[in-house]
């Protein structure tokens, strides 16, 4: 049933309490040392523990999108969506051992600098540009517009009102700087996977007892029997999702390209392990990696479990939508079945999710516009203090915009986890192959990072629209293309992503060595081998990471 009791409303603002005030607490006790510094406020420089930003990565990573999006997929799709985070585990164990290594060594706090230190202030400006719009006109709003809605389907609060409580609540924590969003996003995290795991035990036993049994292991077993289709992890031609999730791409693909460019050339994630030091960086990406294999378990089975349900008769009209089944509504539909009490801890669990990536992109926004344009370009000369002031109404104005154009995106009729991965899509190529030259190879020029971050934009549209210039079934027999629902063959999203990718380094190998021979000599960076060994229990983390991964995927091929 849809609303709160007031058992919820006690227990969710007990969250709220908590948050609050440990983050005050936090806010306060550094405040005489640190306030003025622009690089704690905006990196927590030294502050940070590994599980606080093993903590802060997963809260700011796990939204609505996860919670309503990818349970609304393991309806679709099962638990082939899984390898978002599934992979995700994997690449954060690469971001560590080989990217924070060099951002570290070089003294990076943010990817424009990063393009300024490593090409030159041009790219810089163009990339700092680009990526405020899209962290406030897809990424803020998305996560705030989705949150909104969520909430609204549990509480039956008004979505605009919903809105504008998460927007506030997320300002009060991100005003206090990186330090304070790092360790209340340990609460965030707590309160998100004990209300998560409640929902998951839920969904579990609703489907034992719906075929006269219990425990949540029968339940388990009962939806692998009566789902099975629903836990391949590896999709076949013939799968209906087959075009989301191109088979074999999702290891060896573009679900790379998807993963390493979001988890290490992404302001709004790296920017947590950017204040540590080496060892602690790589602890908290290592805490991340294993949060990151539990996710599923949260966000996906949930998912499956109210298709096995529905299957069998139950959540017939609560799942519909203007006459049609809306997957979306799967977790909001498990929710409203929770006893009074625990419905209120899952809702706190949510709004812990949205708020957390609410505050860790405003202050990723924040941070580019502040460090990267204001002090750069507008204000040099501004002090500590000013730097700070300009960064928190930064926070202010992004969150302003967000609610006001956040309505008008129509996010819900795209579904939020696609319309994220829609339109960070189309530049993730271009600049993970700008990021991983520029990381490794000293001869990458300027102009070819410049093809990059625009021919690969232009190419992504390009590949987009293709299908409906020319028929693409001739590509059908090699497994690049797939008829979609409307029968046109059109490449797989993550397929085009491999190719704009592959495109990309070629076209920048070309210009680069055209360049080195004309005489001009790049800005690389300071990279050696050194950097990259690892400590023993850093190794042993990884090899059980990989060992889990492998067991999976060999479980659920």
């Amino acid at each position: 049933m849809q609303g709160l009791h007031l058992y919820d409303y006690l227990v969710f603002f007990c969250y709220f309490i908590i948050v609050s005030l440990y983050g005050y607490w936090v806010y306060r006790r550094k405040k005489k040392a640190t306030i003025s510094a622009s690089h704690d406020y905006f990196l927590a420089e030294g502050s940070l523990t590994w599980w606080a930003i093993g903590a802060s990565l997963i809260a700011s990573n796990i939204s609505a999108e996860q919670f309503i999006g990818m349970s609304g997929n393991g309806f679709k799709m099962g638990l082939a969506i899984s390898t978002y985070e599934w992979m995700a585990a994997l690449t954060l164990l690469i971001v560590a051992i080989f990217f924070i290594p060099v951002y570290l060594r070089n003294k990076i706090y943010t990817m424009p600098q990063f393009l300024n230190q490593r090409y030159n202030g041009t790219v810089a400006m163009i990339m700092a540009v680009f990526w405020l719009l899209l962290y406030v006109v897809v990424n803020l709003t998305s996560i705030l517009y989705l949150g909104a809605l969520a909430i609204n389907s549990i509480s039956g609060i008004n979505t605009t009102l919903c809105m504008y409580l998460l927007a506030v609540f997320a300002i009060f924590i991100t005003l206090g700087g990186m330090k304070v969003i790092g360790f209340t996003d340990v609460i965030q995290v707590f309160f998100l996977i004990l209300g998560g795991l409640v929902t998951t035990y839920l969904a579990l036993n609703l489907v034992a007892n719906k075929f006269g049994t219990n425990g949540i292991l029968n339940g388990f077993h009962l939806m692998m029997t009566n789902a099975n289709d629903h836990f391949h992890m590896i999709l076949k031609r013939d799968n209906p999702n087959y075009i989301d999730l191109p088979g074999l791409t999702v290891l060896i693909g573009g679900m790379w390209i998807v993963n390493l460019n979001y988890w290490g050339c992404n302001q709004y994630i790296t920017q947590r392990a950017l204040g540590a030091d080496l060892k602690t960086a790589r602890g908290g990406l290592l805490f991340a990696s294993f949060l990151k294999l539990l996710m599923p378990v949260i966000v996906v089975l949930p998912g499956i479990a109210a298709f096995v349900l529905y299957q069998k008769g139950d959540f017939q009209q609560a799942m519909l939508q203007n006459g049609e089944v809306n997957t979306d509504k799967a977790y909001p539909v498990l929710m409203n079945l929770l006893p009074a009490g625990l419905k209120g801890l899952a809702f706190a669990a949510l709004t812990a999710a949205v708020v957390a990536s609410l505050a860790g992109k405003a202050n990723s926004i924040s941070t580019i516009f502040t460090l990267d344009i204001y002090k750069k370009k507008i204000n040099p000369e501004a002090n500590e203090h000013k730097t700070v002031f300009v960064g928190k109404i930064v926070v202010i104005v992004a969150m302003i915009l967000a609610i006001i154009i956040a309505p008008l995106m129509g996010i819900d009729k795209k579904g939020g986890f696609q319309y994220i991965q829609e339109y960070t899509g189309f530049v993730s190529p271009g600049i993970f192959a700008m990021f991983i030259l520029g990381f490794f190879w000293k001869k990458t020029t300027s102009n070819a990072a410049l093809f990059a971050t625009i021919g690969g934009f232009l190419l992504s549209i390009i590949f987009k629209f293709l299908p409906f210039v020319m028929n693409l079934s001739f590509l059908a027999p090699f497994g690049f293309s797939i008829p979609n629902e409307s029968g046109v063959y059109e490449i797989p999203f993550l397929d085009r992503m491999g190719f704009v990718f592959i495109i990309c380094i070629v076209g920048m190998f070309i210009i680069s060595v055209i360049e080195n021979r004309r005489g001009v000599i790049p800005k690389g960076l300071e990279v050696e081998k050194s950097m990259f060994k690892l400590n023993p229990a850093f190794l042993v983390g990884t090899l059980i990471v990989c060992g889990i991964l492998a067991a999976l995927y060999t479980v659920f091929w």
